[in-house]
């Protein structure tokens, strides 16, 4: 049996130095677990709390696979200008506050430091750089993990790999023969590379407006949504909460691709990057275009916009495409939930998928799963098969 190296158990204090994250210190783990969790970020990291809290010993009980070098999730890779203050509310991993020294704190810097504190104190056994390439089902109705970094056997899966992975691009006419640059939200770093340009910005949700406002600093500007832009004057209520979660997980019970928690709420007009833009005319918003040409985009009324750079602002898809080999989509494109599992396989849990896309979603999917997992896995009785 392969022979790996794991963190002490959740909780447990050994007295000894606390290892750096992503370095584990030396206890053999077999690669045979109950549960295997993918993905290192807010969802797998509270789904692996809520695991010892059930009893499920870290190491020989469950594991988190992480792909990244380092701590931090989708969080690390965010750009330098997006502070606490401007991104949605990064809530706390259950059982440790987050307590930045101040909101104008880099994303990048912060949550990727609390999260490596959170791996330390509770002693998770999350192992990286493992890339996950394929989860597929065994002859004896476990399932099997493969990585770069060899194999894995589990009864359960949980998967937490967020989206930020998976960059959504739309795709239009004469999209291929334009000069300028195109990029993502993924690949942006920094207003000043667009200083004196032209930039068209896609997108209607708080990323794109975020980055609009900055570049429009700098740059001159042209805003183009699918959808007029949905604003709100005051503070989210519960039940405009509750509304868009129950929207969400309608489209997952039925098998459709989930929309965005975060893009059905509207935009806020009195954050503060918002507010700023509203008051200098940047939201001036165009219809999307019809097609792209050499030198910019056009529309179908004879309309065009000369552009040196396009930025993407079109969001993300889910990335699950290692769990292909178990043919979990439905006709409608998703995956069919029933709460945070795969309708009818109840031991393939999805955290951070669909309602649960958000950093307080995250939290309370994760502790529910364990919970289903403890009952499935660790109460009496034959073990179900799975449809």
């Amino acid at each position: 049996m392969a022979v790996v190296r794991a963190a002490p158990p959740a909780g447990r204090l050994t007295g000894k130095p606390a290892a750096r994250a992503g370095v584990l210190p030396p206890v053999d783990l077999a690669r045979d677990v109950d549960v295997v969790v993918i993905g290192a970020g807010q969802a797998g990291l509270s789904t692996a709390w809520a695991l010892a809290r059930q009893g499920f010993e870290p190491g020989s009980g469950f594991v988190v696979l992480d792909a990244d070098e380092a701590p931090g999730g989708a969080w690390q890779h965010r750009w330098p200008s997006l502070t606490l203050a401007t991104t949605h509310r990064v809530h706390d991993l259950p059982g440790m506050r987050f307590e930045p020294a101040a909101d104008d704190t880099p994303a990048v810097d912060s949550v990727p430091a609390y999260f490596a504190e959170y791996e330390r104190r509770f002693g998770l056994p999350v192992h990286r750089p493992v890339r996950v390439r394929a989860v597929r089902r065994t002859d004896d109705d476990r399932f099997r993990v493969e990585t770069d970094a060899g194999d894995w056997t589990a009864r359960a899966i949980v998967n937490a790999t967020g989206t930020w992975t998976r960059p959504f691009v739309p795709r239009y006419p004469g999209q291929e023969l334009f000069r300028g640059r195109q990029l993502h939200t993924v690949d942006y770093r920094d207003a000043a590379e667009f200083a004196g340009q032209h930039v068209v910005v896609v997108g209607g949700g708080a990323s794109a407006t975020q980055l609009l406002g900055e570049i429009s600093r700098v740059a001159t500007t042209t805003w183009v949504t699918r959808r007029p832009p949905v604003w709100r004057e005051g503070p989210f209520s519960e039940d405009v909460g509750r509304e868009v979660v129950a929207k969400v997980e309608e489209a997952v019970r039925e098998g459709r691709r989930p929309g965005s928690v975060v893009g059905l709420t509207g935009l806020l007009v009195s954050t503060p990057y918002i507010a700023d833009g509203l008051e200098r005319g940047v939201f001036e918003r165009l219809p999307v275009f019809d097609r792209i040409t050499e030198e910019g985009v056009a529309w179908a009324d004879g309309r065009s916009v000369r552009a040196d750079a396009i930025l993407w602002a079109t969001g993300f898809r889910a990335a699950v495409s290692h769990l292909a080999p178990l043919h979990l989509r439905a006709p409608g494109g998703g995956i069919r939930m029933d709460g945070t599992h795969v309708a009818g396989e109840p031991r393939i849990h999805l955290v951070g998928y669909g309602p649960s896309a958000s950093t307080i979603g995250a939290n309370r999917a994760g502790q529910a799963a364990a919970r289903r997992l403890r009952r499935l896995l660790r109460d009496p009785g034959e073990l179900p098969r799975t449809a």
